[in-house]
């Protein structure tokens, strides 16, 4: 996927690069979060207007496109992916798009690793939007971290996919434990939208 997407688009222009990931997928299984889900994402990101933005989970780079395209001209993107040579390919596809540092940062490390050491990569600012894709298992020792971590500023709008699979039962039942934290806005096809309000 990579290979055909850096090939086949339009280098600096993050729509092609968009385009080509979802042409790619039209004949190959992808795990990109693909192009209905992806448009919902945007459509979050401009609600919120986020200051920071985490994602955990950076895999190809096309949800972190996604954000980067929504994110107000200060806004910041910090994504984590844990296996090296995948964050690196997920880099490069975000640099092709036309991104640069400052605007976005991959950190390659265990994402509850990469929670606990937060506050390093983002001084004083407080995450208003998170974007969690990738092992469902590990969406609640993730979420109680950034809790206990005091990371979310209040309101932040948190978005898990694939919470349809088995695995992301324990999430979703602590979720519903706390109403008075959590309140669920949408959850369409796997994809949950929810806003945490301590």
């Amino acid at each position: 996927m990579h290979a055909f997407v850096f090939v086949n688009c339009t280098h600096g222009e993050a729509q092609s690069v968009l385009e080509t990931f979802d042409l790619y997928a039209q004949a190959h299984p992808s795990l990109a979060i693909g192009r209905e889900k992806g448009e919902y994402v945007e459509e979050v990101v401009r609600r919120v207007a986020p200051s920071q933005a985490l994602e955990l989970g950076t895999h190809c780079g096309y949800s972190s496109i996604r954000i980067l395209c929504a994110l107000p001209s200060s806004g910041r993107l910090l994504t984590v992916e844990k296996d090296l040579a995948t964050a690196d390919a997920g880099e490069e596809i975000i640099l092709v798009a036309g991104f640069k540092n400052p605007q976005f940062q991959v950190l390659t490390s265990p994402s509850v690793e990469a929670i606990t050491h937060l506050h390093s990569h983002l001084g004083d600012k407080l995450v208003e939007l998170v974007l969690m894709d990738h092992d469902v298992q590990q969406y609640l020792p993730e979420l109680m971290l950034l809790e206990s971590g005091g990371s979310l500023a209040t309101g932040c709008v948190l978005l898990a996919n694939n919470v349809h699979l088995s695995g992301a039962q324990s999430f979703l039942d602590y979720i519903r434990s706390q109403p008075g934290r959590y309140r669920i806005n949408s959850l369409t096809q796997g994809l949950l939208e929810l806003n945490w309000c301590p």
